[in-house]
């Protein structure tokens, strides 16, 4: 049997191997969206057969009785707004560490890189916000969510823009522009692979995430999806169809976002690491 004959049969057995693997993982995914059509006696069963009859019916009981549309438009506006905080502070330190290289910029620079293992203080975070005032609203939350994910940010970002010639920026400021310019009207451009990646990474770390609004949101009326479980399993826990329903729900946002985005997901890891 030649190498070429012996390589196939190797990639065909990992192959195989990994398609099973997938299928394994896959198995809870099928059980909560089967489940989530179910009666309540039926889905005790937690199997993977088809309901007898669909209970499409879950669905608007749990969107009603959950709270979901504001939970939802509080996820969304947490969600969006410190993405968008977290993009722009980013980038715009990330261009000046990347382009001054001096001793107080990789100081900066390790000190962000530090931020990707030193774990948050949630005891402190807190009495931070109390005495700034926006303990328990919505205002806090997008700033902790903005910060965390600051240092994976600048992180890919600094090793995105060390790519980038100097050069467009000596040519820019030949011609007047200042370091904004140069920043918006230069670099931002070349960097749209990595704000989606960046976008989309912290979309769905902020989506998911129950820790910050269990500590840090009061108000059951600022919420959020995630958050929306954990009350309506407590008033349903015995209902595990309306569970199963909300968790579709919950689940769907990230998985149609991470559906459509992977590959910008990919290609902005793989542009940000080149240097970083």
């Amino acid at each position: 049997m030649g190498y070429t004959r012996k390589l196939a049969i190797r990639n065909n057995i990992v192959e195989g191997f990994l398609i099973l693997a997938s299928l394994i993982v896959l198995l809870p995914l099928v059980i909560l969206i089967f489940g989530s059509f179910k009666t309540s006696a039926e889905v005790l069963s937690f199997s993977l057969s088809f309901p007898e009859t669909w209970q499409f019916s879950n669905y608007v009981r749990v969107f009603q009785e959950g709270g979901l549309s504001r939970a939802f438009f509080n996820s969304i506006l947490i969600t969006g707004v410190s993405s968008i905080i977290n993009i722009v502070a980013s980038s715009a330190a990330a261009f000046i560490l990347a382009r001054r290289e001096t001793k107080l910029s990789g100081t900066i620079y390790m000190y962000f890189f530090m931020g990707l293992i030193a774990p948050m203080s949630i005891i402190t975070t807190i009495r931070v916000v109390q005495g700034l005032g926006f303990y328990g609203s919505i205002t806090s939350v997008i700033l902790i969510y903005a910060a965390l994910n600051t240092a994976f940010s600048v992180f890919l970002y600094s090793g995105f823009i060390k790519t980038i010639p100097r050069a467009l920026d000596e040519v820019a400021f030949l011609e007047g522009a200042s370091v904004f310019g140069v920043f918006f009207r230069i670099v931002t451009p070349l960097i749209l692979p990595v704000n989606a990646t960046v976008a989309i990474m912290v979309f769905m770390s902020v989506w998911n995430d129950i820790t910050i609004p269990v500590y840090f949101l009061t108000d059951s009326s600022t919420w959020t999806m995630p958050l929306s479980i954990y009350n309506f399993y407590g008033k349903y826990s015995r209902d595990w169809n309306l569970i199963f329903a909300n968790l579709v729900l919950t689940s769907l946002p990230v998985f149609i976002l991470y559906l459509f985005g992977q590959k910008y997901i990919v290609s902005g890891l793989t542009a940000g690491a080149v240097k970083g």
